[in-house]
Order: C-alpha cells, then sequence, then structure tokens
C-alpha cells in the first residue's frame, strides 16, 4: 500500500466506482474503500440501470456487465383501493442495441464495476469503516478507519458514502437530513420462471418491462411503488417520506404486504417466491437539499449530494454522472498540482451546467407541493378512476347523465376554483 495516493474515494457505490473507473483510467493512484463486505453488499436499488451514463465510461459495457432484461415498455397506474388507471409506453428499438435502460442486482453489478475499476488500476479495500475525514489546516487531507493503523492520506478525497454520508456532515457540509428529505423504501425479490414472467407482463423472451405506481399503493403518502421484471425475479417495492411514515405510524413492511394484497397486483406476482428483502433511505430533498459539493480536498457525489430525480425514478444516472464530473475535475486538479476548492470546482460547475442539476431544478418544489397538498394523491387519483369507471361502465344510463354524476361528486369534494387552484400549482411546480 502506498503512503499516499491521489485520490481516496469513500463508497463502492455507482457513484464512487464511477470516479474510481475514471481516475484509475487516466493514470491516478486510486482507492476505494468499502464498508460491506463486497461492493454492493450494502447497495439497494429498485433495479434499474441507464445506458447512457454508464457508456460514458464504458462503452459498449452490456456486452459484458451482469444485467437483468433490457426495458421494453415503461407502465404508469394511477392506482386507488380496486382499480387502476394505467398508460404505457413501448419501444421496439428499446429492444435493440444499444438499449436504454435494464433491470439489474445491484450486488452482481457493482462487484463486477468494481472488478473494472480494479482492472483499470484502482485498489479496492471491503469490510472497512471510514469514521472520518483528517482535516489538516482547513483541507481534508487523508481518512481514518477503524483497521489498526488505518489512516490514508490523499490529495483528494471523494465522498460516495450515500444518504447517510456522517462524513460530510462531520465536515459541515449539511445538517442531519429532515424526515421530509429522505423516503423510506422497502423491497422483495419474488422468483418466478422466467416464462412465466414473460408471458403475464406481455413479454418477447429476454426483455424486460416496469410498472410505477402512484396513490393508493403508498396509501396516501408521498411516495410510489414499483414492479420490475428481471430474468427469473420481480423486484416489487414501495417508498414513502420517512416524515410521513412515521406520522401515520405506519410499519414498512406492513406497506409492501398491502401492496402485495392488491387486487391489480395480486395476479402478477401470484405463486412468487420470496427470496430476498431490502430495505433503505432513499435522498428525496432534490434541488433544495443538495449539500456543499467541493472543499478543500474532497467532493461529493451521488446520494451523499443529494443527487436523485424523486419525480422521474431516476438515480443511477445522476450518481455515475456526478462520480464522472468529480473525476474529471480531481484529474484537471492533479495535472495542475493544486487541490482547493477553487481547483476543484469545476466538478460542482460541470454539474450544474449538466441534466443532473437541470432537472433537479426543474422539479425543484415538487415533492413540497404533494407533501403539503395531499389532495393530488388522495382525491384526484380516485377523481380518475371514479370518471373513468363511470363512462366505460355500460349500464344504459346515458353519457350526459354519468358527465352530471362525475361533476357532482367531484364538486362535493372540490370547487371548481380549488380544481383551478390545483392545476396552476402543478403545473408550476414541473414547468
Amino acid at each position: 500500500m502506498p503512503d499516499k495516493f491521489d485520490a481516496i474515494v469513500v463508497g463502492a457505490g455507482a457513484a464512487g466506482l464511477a470516479a474510481a473507473y475514471k481516475m484509475a483510467g487516466e493514470g491516478l493512484s486510486v482507492v476505494v474503500i468499502e464498508r460491506g463486505d463486497y461492493p454492493g453488499a450494502k447497495n439497494v436499488m429498485g433495479g434499474v440501470l441507464y445506458r447512457s451514463a454508464m457508456e460514458e465510461l464504458i462503452p459498449e459495457f452490456w456486452k459484458e456487465a451482469p444485467l437483468q432484461r433490457p426495458v421494453v415498455e415503461q407502465r404508469f397506474w394511477l392506482m386507488d383501493s380496486q382499480s387502476a388507471v394505467t398508460t404505457s409506453y413501448k419501444a421496439q428499438e428499446w429492444a435493440r442495441e444499444p438499449y436504454n435502460c435494464f433491470t439489474v442486482f445491484r450486488g452482481q453489478f457493482d462487484q463486477w464495476f468494481a472488478r473494472k475499476c480494479a482492472e483499470a488500476g484502482a485498489i479496492i479495500i471491503n469490510e472497512t469503516l471510514v469514521e472520518s475525514c483528517i482535516v489538516e489546516n482547513g483541507r481534508v487531507v487523508g481518512v481514518r478507519t477503524n483497521r489498526p493503523e488505518g489512516d490514508l492520506y490523499a490529495n483528494v478525497v471523494v465522498l460516495a458514502d450515500g444518504v447517510n454520508s456522517m462524513l460530510s456532515k462531520q465536515l459541515g457540509f449539511h445538517k442531519e437530513w429532515e424526515p421530509r428529505q429522505v423516503a423510506l423504501a422497502v423491497m422483495e425479490e419474488l422468483k418466478l420462471p422466467s416464462e412465466v414472467i414473460e408471458e403475464r407482463f406481455n413479454l418477447d423472451p429476454g426483455m424486460g418491462a416496469t410498472i410505477e405506481i402512484y396513490g393508493d399503493s403508498t396509501l396516501g403518502m408521498v411516495g410510489t411503488a414499483f414492479i420490475y421484471t428481471n430474468k427469473e425475479h420481480i423486484s416489487i417495492g414501495v417508498g414513502a417520506l420517512l416524515s410521513q411514515i412515521r406520522q401515520r405510524k405506519v410499519r414498512p413492511y406492513e406497506l409492501l404486504e398491502y401492496l402485495k394484497s392488491h387486487p391489480m397486483v395480486r395476479p402478477l406476482i401470484k405463486n412468487g417466491k420470496p427470496v430476498e428483502y431490502y430495505a433503505h433511505l432513499i435522498p428525496e430533498g432534490g434541488y433544495n437539499a443538495v449539500p456543499q459539493l467541493v472543499g478543500n480536498g474532497v467532493v461529493v457525489v451521488g446520494d451523499a449530494a443529494q443527487l436523485v430525480n424523486g419525480i422521474h425514478r431516476e438515480g443511477s444516472n445522476l450518481a455515475v454522472t456526478s462520480g464522472r464530473l468529480a473525476a474529471e475535475a480531481i484529474i484537471r486538479a492533479h495535472k495542475m498540482g493544486a487541490f482547493t476548492a477553487r481547483e476543484l470546482s469545476t466538478y460542482e460547475e460541470n454539474l450544474r451546467n449538466s441534466f443532473v442539476m437541470k432537472d433537479l431544478k426543474k422539479y425543484k418544489n415538487a415533492s413540497h407541493l404533494l407533501e403539503t397538498n395531499p389532495q393530488y394523491l388522495n382525491e384526484y387519483i380516485p377523481f380518475t378512476n371514479m370518471a373513468l369507471h363511470e363512462m366505460l361502465t355500460v349500464d344504459g344510463i346515458s353519457k350526459w347523465q354519468k358527465q352530471k354524476t362525475i361533476k357532482e361528486r367531484v364538486l362535493q369534494q372540490r370547487s371548481l376554483f380549488s380544481l383551478g387552484k390545483d392545476l396552476y400549482k402543478a403545473w408550476k411546480a414541473v414547468k
């Protein structure tokens, strides 16, 4: 082991490994420190990996990476207790290379990604906890681990230690995350034969689909549920703001069991054998919660920087992109021979000019809007389902009368003024 590295990466998730791969490929000496037994052991994700961000690092990675299914169809459900309004987009071009995105098992994928980093020259250290950053004269110069004589030094430390990043908090980059800034998600893997999955989801052999579910799946709390198809497993999960879970005293496993027993979901997972159960926190603060990203000798990436687009359920592409951009800034600083916040600030500048911060900024008020206006989930989704139920039920009643009935039911709970006001607020939050 060298006495000093060019860079230390804390956390072997998508963001940390992306940074390590890019830096090692440019000849920098890099060590990745992971507290889990192996990369991916502590990483839980709904299961979708987006191609474009990874391909910036490893062209045609899908030809060798341990992926599950290319996603050819994305479905969206507005669900109440007994029905769902569904829409979807299915693309044949997504069934051909280079594909759009894939379902994955993070435990498998992250181990493969870590091996690619090692092949590029990075050192991977597992089962090691970084307890703090070593700061000298106002600059981060290394990390202190829980191993005997476990201090390591570097020109730059990359903090990729997840949503519970204690290291960036210790440095004063952010305060304790508020419960409304994180979501608690629970997920289960259900084993089913591949041909059963393909029949139930109307898929060609080897192809995959995703379902994003809004409304009753979270019992009206701000959040979503999902169903993703893997080769021989279905990933099913649900997440909601931690603040509302605490307020309503809902147990996470109860939320998942409610979803699995829903009449719209139950047929898709029938006879599925549970093989894995996960629970973890997801950053949901968005643009308004992004902490300080750059300091003297240190940068923050991925979930540790709150880089998750909750509206579009995107995380892996933001993590990989932030890791790559951080690495490019560190490589530039290495060439300059200086590692202060000034030299590393190109990371933050390039991140803000990328889709990552532009998308987060676009939806910066959306989560707060849903949290403070429960009618969007608790009233408008049931309104939509009720209206379609009325109009599509053939029972001898005229469509004029049905329209009148729908209007009367809606206006019993919301006035035309409040409807218009809510529509304007929703448009303003996502414009």
